[in-house]
């Protein structure tokens, strides 16, 4: 097994840790589609109980899929980070039976902060949310 590969299996167990104390991540439904050292894409299926006064989602859904995959992308080195500035602009409203993807890059890893953006996207691969989110790191692992 090469550097890589290592680096990415241990993302991999940082995140299924994480997901297993997760009640709320639990409780929305999401799914862990991918890990990646400094990457992560999640999704999750809109349900009816997540519609606002308007009857079409609350934006809260969509920031809590996207602030997840920036978690899990940015503590799956096994370096516990925690937000420090967190934006999201809505560019599509998402609706009941919708399926939402939420994929997390990493743009800077430094040693006390990181910085990611994470595009959220609908079954028909249309944006409908961006995220950027900047993390300070403890230097405490999680496993």
């Amino acid at each position: 097994m090469d550097t890589q590969e290592q680096a990415d299996k241990k993302a991999n167990a940082v995140v299924e840790e994480m997901l297993s104390k997760d009640l709320f991540s639990k409780w929305l439904g999401i799914e862990v589609l991918e890990v990646k050292e400094g990457y992560s894409k999640i999704q999750l299926k809109i349900r009816e109980e997540m519609t606002n006064g308007f009857d079409i989602v609350h934006g809260g859904i969509a920031f809590s899929l996207a602030d997840t995959a920036f978690a899990f992308a940015s503590n799956n080195r096994n370096n516990v980070s925690v937000a420090l500035d967190a934006s999201i602009s809505y560019t599509k409203a998402v609706m009941p039976g919708d399926v939402l993807i939420a994929e997390a890059t990493e743009l800077h890893n430094g040693r006390r902060t990181g910085l990611y953006q994470v595009t959220v996207t609908n079954q028909l691969n249309v944006q409908v949310a961006f995220f950027n989110g900047t993390c300070y790191r403890t230097g405490k692992p999680l496993l």
